[in-house]
């Protein structure tokens, strides 16, 4: 089925919720109405930061998974429950205002894709979306309905990378040529697919979880709860979780595009699970912060990041466990991911960063040194956008873009060590065994 088929198919469940006293106002309205898809871990995360806002309500909640739909209604006793996010839209269609997606990566789309049809704000996880397909569908649609939309990119909103942004911009280390970024987290799998079957747990409705992905038997301990990010058909490997959020601040603060050409050092597809390490190699055009190209190399896995001279650091110095390095003509900037300053690298000696002007600017805040605190904050500006008081940060006409060249990084493991050519204009590669993975079909379930 293809995904505008599936949206008609499916929106037709939910008329109630495209008559003209569903539009609602923002300026009108002092209370946000939302609802949330999926309510474990991240979802469970997400929930509670959501709903700590003050002027938020938590009408709706819902899991296939009924043990963890029961927890979260233990926190919020007045919502409704679903297992469908499709009954959900039909039934409360008209009484919802914002949308928050936190399940599996392949559902990102089908659910998020459902509520902007209806013209509700969404808050949607990283990545946005499993396909490139599904990138270019939902920021067109943020756009026709000029909806408000926020992607899960929380440290976006941190002192830190802001910091580091603003730094790059005020030309700290010249024309940046370099960026390389890693994580040694392993979201990938090297082994053979599981084989036969074991019987679905009654709290799993095993047939909502694939929703619109192709029908698997279920097997314990492969998908559910935890292993999902692992596998093609639900998830994006560690560059589709942690790339995510290291890639945003260089990529924020360089005003990238997508990239020209991509190329992923990893083993033989398996047809299965991601690589379980990966030297992901793009080329970007320039912007006015970079050279007239930008190299950008990501590692990731167990020997993340193999070694480079634009990697060490002053004194011999151990490199932090994540982050990213800008390398520029008068310097570089190391970002560690999370919650540590960036470092000003000049000559081999670390400079000592004076950023009491930017402070008093107003526009990167103080720093917390607190998740529980500064990790809110995304949240509460979707939030306050939907209420007309400020404006996110990271919507779907940026971070759109941002998932796509991730996903085109995770393509490219599908063809090791080869160069694929990525065509901005027409959404194609130019090697045309490429294109058949920009997207999938959707699945009548």
């Amino acid at each position: 089925m293809k995904k505008r088929d599936f949206l008609k198919s499916t929106a037709a469940l939910a008329t109630v919720a495209l008559l003209p006293g569903s539009v609602w106002s923002m300026t009108n309205n002092k209370r946000l109405r939302v609802v949330q898809i999926g309510v474990a871990n991240m979802g469970a995360a997400d929930l509670e930061a959501i709903s700590s806002h003050e002027l938020v309500d938590i009408v709706a909640l819902c899991d296939v998974d009924s043990n963890a739909l029961a927890a979260a209604k233990k926190l919020h006793p007045n919502a409704k429950t679903y297992a469908d996010y499709r009954l959900l839209f039909s039934e409360m269609g008209s009484d919802i205002d914002a949308v928050v997606v936190s399940t599996p990566d392949h559902t990102h789309a089908p659910a998020s894709m459902m509520a902007m049809d209806m013209g509700k704000a969404v808050y949607c996880q990283k990545p946005l979306t499993h396909h490139v397909s599904e990138a270019r569908a939902m920021r067109k649609l943020a756009a026709e309905k000029n909806l408000v939309t926020q992607m899960g990119i929380q440290v976006h909103s941190f002192y830190d990378y802001k910091l580091a942004t603003l730094l790059i911009q005020s030309g700290i280390i010249g024309k940046v040529k370099t960026v390389r970024a890693w994580s040694p987290k392993n979201w990938g799998y090297d082994g053979p697919a599981p084989q036969g079957s074991d019987p679905v747990p009654e709290h799993l409705d095993w047939n909502l979880w694939l929703g619109t992905s192709a029908e698997r038997p279920y097997k314990e301990g492969a998908y559910h709860p935890g292993n999902w990010r692992k596998v093609l058909d639900y998830g994006c490997g560690t560059l589709g979780d942690m790339g995510v959020h290291i890639f945003d601040t260089p990529y924020n603060a360089l005003a990238l595009d997508v990239p020209r050409t991509i190329k992923n050092s990893c083993r033989q597809p398996t047809g299965f699970g991601f690589p379980e390490e990966n030297v992901v190699t793009y080329e970007f055009p320039g912007t006015k912060y970079t050279a007239e190209t930008l190299k950008w190399v990501w590692y990731d896995g167990k020997n993340a990041p193999l070694k480079h001279k634009d990697l060490k650091l002053p004194n011999n110095e151990k490199l932090p466990e994540q982050g990213a390095m800008f390398i520029g003509e008068k310097g570089r900037l190391l970002l560690p991911h999370f919650m540590e300053l960036p470092r000003h690298i000049v000559d081999g000696k670390y400079q000592e960063l004076d950023v009491s002007e930017l402070e008093r600017s107003g526009k990167i805040g103080a720093p917390l040194r607190d998740y529980d605190k500064e990790g809110k904050m995304h949240y509460h500006q979707f939030v306050d956008s939907c209420l007309g008081k400020d404006e996110c940060s990271a919507p779907f006409s940026y971070s759109a873009r941002l998932t796509e060249t991730i996903l085109l990084g995770v393509i490219a493991g599908r063809f090791p060590n080869k160069t694929l050519h990525w065509d901005n204009k027409t959404a194609q590669f130019l090697e045309p065994e490429a294109n058949k993975f920009l997207d999938a079909p959707y699945r009548d379930f």
